[in-house]
């Protein structure tokens, strides 16, 4: 049995909240269904990082006896079903197939910047801090001289997806151009090697790239982080309004208005039920990503991490669509696969070897899950948001992971 210990978390659901909901005062450009072009083939020769296996074009899977079939008519260029807690790689497609990542890459944005300042710290946005963000990009709705709190931002890049509180925060960080070079640093610590950013907020750039493996890498880096678990894992708040006069009064008053995840595994949408155990982590579009998500979810005492990257069919929503799938695959594969490879830790030298997705790293992966305690902060036992439950459509889900602990 897998050694965990649970800290519980929150989430409220848009069907468990009173809030009042009113669109946002913005642009939204991650709900924008793509246009259809002739899909491309993956590079012959990808990296190894993490196993050999991961390495090869197509799909990888080894099935033992009993094993469910993969989901048929999966579309995306690239996707990773991955245990988030021992970081086995269940199955795979094109699974280091460096592609643009649209607002998946505000995952290593978090990783970076998250840890940098107080939720309770206030912030006053300058008109600078808003500039250079790219045409028809996801905002929340920040105004210029409007004070917010860290949280609050944070809640705009979460829920909202909102570059606008991107370039706030990275103004706080000393401006874009550092918070990029801390990023790419970031990556190069969790041997995330497919990713290059050029922007902090996933809008597209020449040569921005990541891969389905790193953007997991980059979701279960994360979810180490008590905050990045509660804001991936929140389905609705309230976000600070504009400043305006009292037509009565001739007073001076802020209000606010509700803000949702556009997250639609995690609120649900038309055809698209959330889905049970999920608690976050991100979504994106772009013209040249396509859709993109990464997504963390729960059933009994397995933990998965499934990103899908690009879906080359449907709507907009197809990214969510075979998400659900894959996470239906891989807990129904649980004990019924042998993993084609593994999620490295950082620092580590994420050499493949010989043993990749075999029997001897399956063994070792657990055997280094097992052990108590941790090492330069890894080995710490997490849940999903912090110590409280959470609450999806009214059910509750405990959700528990942990890193692996270095082998001695």
């Amino acid at each position: 049995m897998r050694a965990t210990s649970a800290l519980s978390a929150t989430v409220i659901a848009a069907t468990a909240l009173t809030l009042p909901l009113v669109a946002a005062p913005a642009a939204h450009a991650d709900d924008t269904p793509q246009g259809k072009a002739k899909a491309p083939r993956p590079p012959a020769r990808m990296s190894t990082v993490g196993g050999a296996r991961l390495g090869q074009p197509g799909t990888q899977v080894r099935p033992k006896a009993g094993a469910p079939a993969l989901p048929k008519k999966l579309s995306a260029r690239s996707w990773v079903v991955s245990d988030a807690e021992s970081g086995e790689i269940l199955a795979s497609h094109n699974a280091h197939w460096k592609l643009a990542p649209a607002s998946t890459l505000k995952m290593l944005f978090a990783d970076t910047v998250l840890p940098k300042f107080p939720k309770d710290r206030k912030y006053r946005v300058q008109p600078e801090d808003l500039q250079g963000m790219g045409e028809g990009s996801s905002l929340v709705g920040i105004k210029e001289e409007e004070t917010y709190s860290v949280h609050d931002l944070w809640n705009g890049v979460f829920l909202r997806s909102g570059n606008d509180a991107v370039h706030v925060l990275c103004a706080m960080n000393g401006g874009v151009d550092k918070t990029v070079r801390q990023m790419n640093a970031k990556a190069r610590e969790l041997n995330a090697r497919d990713t290059r950013a050029v922007s902090p907020d996933g809008y597209d750039h020449p040569g921005q790239v990541s891969s389905a493996y790193d953007l997991t890498l980059f979701a279960r880096s994360g979810l180490q982080n008590a905050d990045f678990r509660k804001y991936a894992a929140t389905a609705t708040a309230q976000f600070p309004g504009e400043t305006k006069k009292d037509k009565k009064t001739g007073k001076k008053k802020r209000g606010s208005f509700g803000i949702q995840s556009t997250n639609r595994l995690l609120t649900g949408d038309v055809g698209i039920k959330p889905y049970p155990g999920i608690a976050g982590v991100k979504n994106g579009s772009t013209t040249n990503a396509g859709n993109t998500f990464t997504g963390v979810a729960q059933r009994g005492d397995r933990v998965l991490l499934v990103t899908v990257m690009h879906p080359d069919q449907g709507t907009g929503l197809e990214v969510y669509k075979e998400t659900a799938k894959l996470l239906d695959w891989g807990f129904a594969a649980d004990g019924k696969v042998t993993p084609v490879g593994r999620l490295v830790k950082p620092g580590a030298s994420g050499a493949g070897g010989g043993q990749a997705g075999g029997t001897a790293q399956s063994k070792s992966a657990r055997a280094a899950a097992e052990q108590d305690g941790g090492s330069g902060g890894v080995g710490v036992a997490l849940g999903i948001a912090g110590g409280v439950l959470m609450v999806l459509g009214g059910v509750a889900y405990l959700v528990h992971r942990r890193w692996p602990r270095r082998a001695p």
